[in-house]
């Protein structure tokens, strides 16, 4: 569906998979919001769109946030790549803010295409007071528009800071400032309207789609005291393994042997649940620390959070990555 505006060289696709951006109250009935209103009407609600862009609109989804799977982003990651063969300018997508930082890395991964890819939603939804949804996805559909964001991979727009996928962190349940990059910062801001970037990163290696083989990895924390019990029994459930350890990519004594038992069957990757900063490789050598982990096969996840790290192992082996493969894509990304 077109909506007549201005510029057309400026073509803007907004596709919306749900979330709190979208979500309202059956009409007359009391309770909780659900997703209902459509890719249309939420751009009908954006105040100040006239002259942006050419827009298209799409209902790709419409589900939560936490309702989304990862076929439904390969899926949507293969319409992107299709569509921004036909010269789109840019493509705003909008969900729920539960998944919004694991669906952006994963695209980040999938997606080919030089167009900004931008991903924003709201905290608040339609009914309340001061809801950031129409704020947000204006100023998504301007960073989508400008020629300034191509070839930087998937955004996120949140209260006028445009952060890179590789680095934005859902920091909060509730506020409306809850999208962070930590250890990054954001990538741009959008300023009286305008986008302007502050620096940008090169792009890293996508994965190729389709997708040949279904794949389940878990993560699993590290806590005070845990003898490890959750880990008995993964390798003959789970095809990768993520742990998210203490600091720097440490782990109590008793999952060391468990833990090299697993590597020798399937990929297990090393990663650190404080939320920034990278694992080590060779600072600490006491049992379970990163050196010793790493020499019983682990592989270090680097900066990579926990989420991010399990959606990088994931998608390679949906495509059947054997584990030289898998150890390469981290290396890179460290």
């Amino acid at each position: 569906m077109a909506l007549d505006t201005q510029e057309p060289n400026r073509a803007v696709l907004v596709l919306s998979l749900g979330g709190t951006i979208a979500m309202t109250t059956p009409s007359g009935e009391a309770g909780g919001v659900t997703p209902r209103l459509t890719a249309a009407d939420l751009v009908a609600a954006v105040p100040g769109l006239k002259g942006e862009a050419t827009l298209e609109v799409e209902d790709f989804r419409q589900m939560p946030g936490a309702w989304l799977t990862v076929d439904d982003i390969a899926a949507l990651a293969d319409r992107l790549n299709k569509q921004a063969a036909t010269g789109t300018a840019g493509f705003v997508i909008t969900q729920g803010t539960d998944t919004l930082e694991e669906t952006a890395f994963l695209l980040d991964l999938l997606y080919r295409g030089d167009a900004p890819v931008v991903l924003t939603g709201a905290m608040r939804n339609p009914e309340m007071a001061g809801a950031d949804g129409p704020a947000n996805l204006l100023s998504a559909i301007r960073t989508a528009a400008s020629p300034a964001f191509r070839n930087l991979g998937i955004l996120v727009v949140f209260a006028d800071e445009i952060h890179a996928a590789r680095h934005v962190r859902k920091i909060h349940s509730t506020s409306t400032s809850a999208f962070s990059s930590p250890g990054a910062g954001p990538i741009g801001h959008v300023i009286e309207g305008r986008p302007r970037p502050h620096f940008s990163l090169p792009r890293r290696p996508t994965v190729a789609l389709p997708f040949t083989r279904q794949a389940r990895v878990e993560v699993i924390h590290t806590t005070l005291g845990s003898d490890g019990i959750l880990l008995q029994g993964l390798d003959e459930r789970l095809d990768g393994l993520v742990i998210a350890a203490f600091g720097a990519g440490h782990v109590p004594a008793t999952w060391v042997e468990r833990l090299e038992e697993l590597a020798a069957r399937i990929p297990v990757v090393l990663t650190s649940r404080t939320g920034a900063g990278s694992v080590l490789s060779s600072t600490y050598a006491f049992r379970g620390s990163e050196s010793d982990l790493l020499a019983r096969g682990l592989i270090n996840g680097g900066s990579l959070d926990p989420y991010k790290a399990r959606l990088l192992l994931l998608a390679h082996l949906s495509t059947g990555a054997d584990l030289t493969v898998i150890t390469n894509a981290f290396e890179i990304r460290r």
